[in-house]
Parts: C-alpha cells; sequence; structure tokens
C-alpha cells in the first residue's frame, strides 16, 4: 500500500498579507528617516567636528546606510 503524504501550507489570507505589506511599507520607510537624518547630521557638520569624531567626509554614507540598515 501506498501512502501520499500532501502537506499544503496555509497561504495567509488577504487582511493578513495587507497587514503584512503595510508593516513592511511602515519600516521600510522608518529605516529610510533613519538614514536620512544620519546623513543630513553628519553632512552639517564641520570637516573639524568630523575630524573630532573621527570620521571622514567620504565615510558619511556608509555610516548613514550601517545606522538604518544594520542589524
Amino acid at each position: 500500500m501506498a501512502y501520499v503524504a500532501s502537506h499544503s501550507a496555509a497561504r495567509p489570507s488577504i487582511r493578513e498579507y495587507v497587514a503584512n505589506l503595510v508593516a513592511s511599507v511602515k519600516e521600510a520607510n522608518a529605516r529610510r528617516a533613519v538614514y536620512v537624518k544620519t546623513l543630513n547630521e553628519l553632512r552639517s557638520l564641520s570637516d573639524r567636528d568630523l575630524a573630532d569624531l573621527g570620521i571622514a567626509r567620504l565615510q558619511i554614507e556608509d555610516i548613514a546606510l550601517q545606522a538604518a540598515y544594520a542589524k
């Protein structure tokens, strides 16, 4: 006798799908806001202030990306 095991994963309802989509968009917007805020604050510093912090002007975008998207 042969047995066939069929497991179908429960698919999320449309309500759950939309809720997950909205949550993802909110998270992306929050991360983008952190990136933009960090970028603007660091760009507003003088070269001397950046040097005091040990940051080269070329590092600003990398630091902002890390602040917003690093885990």
